[in-house]
């Protein structure tokens, strides 16, 4: 019998190439975006499942999962769905500090808690989440992102001893910065005493870019390696930009 996965974030980026990959391969993938309706290549693909899911409605992340698993039990669920917050953080307004550690922390915890239940009755299961190498090597004007990125890391640490007597696995993907929309579907917030110093970092970040990042379709095999083999290892290094910052590091 073919496997499900569950994938948030599924409209661009390493989301719509996971969605893809896997499709490729098989098996059911239920791809959940804020405006499926403006999505038009998933739904080339007979086995993939559009799904509108905002993971800052607690109230639809229960209703969705429900939905989820009456289309197929999941067998993989994929935390993917994340934004930046770019800029100095004394730029930052209250609002857009608690939207993001309500999105990129909160919402793929509620995602998890809601899919849960259906994994512990089965036994078996699958939690992959999209961390990031900003998590142990934060940059510079990423602050927030990156420990929002590093809170889900002691998460999923944690999490693993609460689940391995329920057959359910939890590690999670760390990439560096891909070749997505990322950077410029980030929010970006400005500050006049950092703004120097913020304009010479962003034109570092924009020199490198076209040599130095990995693609999504890369990282996805990453993600399917995961689904389909090591249960045990905690945290992949995905990628060879991600796996170069580490070596620096070490």
């Amino acid at each position: 019998m073919n496997k499900t996965i569950f994938i948030t974030g599924a409209s661009s980026g390493l989301g719509k190439a996971t969605a893809k990959l896997f499709a490729s391969k098989g098996w059911v993938v239920i791809a959940a975006m804020r405006q499926p309706e403006k999505e038009s290549e998933l739904t080339q693909w007979a086995n993939i499942h559009l799904i509108q899911l905002d993971i800052n409605n607690a109230e639809q992340i229960i209703e969705v999962a429900a939905a989820a698993e009456k289309i197929s039990p999941i067998d993989v669920l994929f935390n993917n769905a994340a934004y930046g917050l770019m800029g100095a953080f004394e730029g930052t307004t209250d609002a857009q500090l608690t939207q993001q550690i309500n999105t990129n922390f909160l919402g793929t915890i509620l995602v998890s808690k809601a899919f849960l239940p259906y994994m512990r009755a089965r036994k078996s299961g699958t939690i992959i989440t999209v961390t990031s190498s900003t998590a142990n090597i934060p940059y510079p004007f990423v602050a927030v992102y990156a420990a929002t990125k590093s809170a889900l890391e002691t998460w999923t640490e944690a999490m693993s001893y609460e689940l391995k007597n329920f057959g359910i696995a939890i590690s999670t993907i760390v990439p560096a910065y891909m070749q997505t929309s990322f950077g410029s579907n980030a929010q970006i917030v400005t500050h006049p005493d950092y703004q120097n110093f913020f304009s010479q970092y962003m034109a570092a970040m924009r020199a490198d870019a076209s040599t130095k990042r990995d693609t999504p379709e890369t990282i996805a095999h990453v993600v399917y390696e995961v689904a389909t083999g090591n249960k045990k290892q905690l945290h992949h290094i995905a990628g060879e930009l991600s796996t170069t910052e580490y070596e620096w590091l070490r």
